[in-house]
């Protein structure tokens, strides 16, 4: 369990950073739209906190994918979790969305489907290059044999 902590830690710390520049950039978005938005230095910090604290969990959480003796849908299970919960209370927080039910159901579809796009894209395309490389490997040793 050490290991998994100190990789969960350090993937958080080296991650976390992009947070506040999403962040930033979201507000200077707004300040060159055309919508008339106040925001106080409160709202800037908490949005700024937010989303370096979703980024550290976000980074972090794939570390779930790394523990050897859990297959591949418990470690999506975490990090799916982990990544919903801190996404969620940040939205929430900073009103970013309201609390209401339908919202908050919607919020939860889109990030579990988006989600699992991105999850089995990736997961295909790792499957697809692995497979390249055992065959490169088997070719290499018949050859030297």
């Amino acid at each position: 369990m050490k290991p998994f902590i100190k990789t969960f830690l350090l993937r958080g710390l080296i991650f976390s950073g992009l947070g506040p520049i999403v962040a930033g950039i979201v507000y200077l978005c707004l300040d060159l739209s055309n919508v008339d938005v106040t925001i106080s230095g409160k709202e800037v910090f908490m949005g700024i906190l937010t989303t370096y604290i979703i980024a550290f969990v976000h980074a972090g959480s794939s570390a779930f994918n790394e523990i050897e003796k859990w297959g591949k849908a418990k470690a999506l299970l975490c990090q799916l979790s982990c990544i919903y919960v801190i996404y969620l209370v940040g939205y929430l927080i900073n009103n970013w969305i309201p609390f209401d039910f339908k919202v908050i159901l919607i919020f939860t579809i889109a990030l579990i489907v988006g989600y699992l796009i991105i999850w089995f894209t990736i997961y295909f395309i790792v499957k697809k290059y692995t497979k390249k490389l055992n065959e490169k490997l088997i070719i290499k040793q018949n050859e030297l044999n």
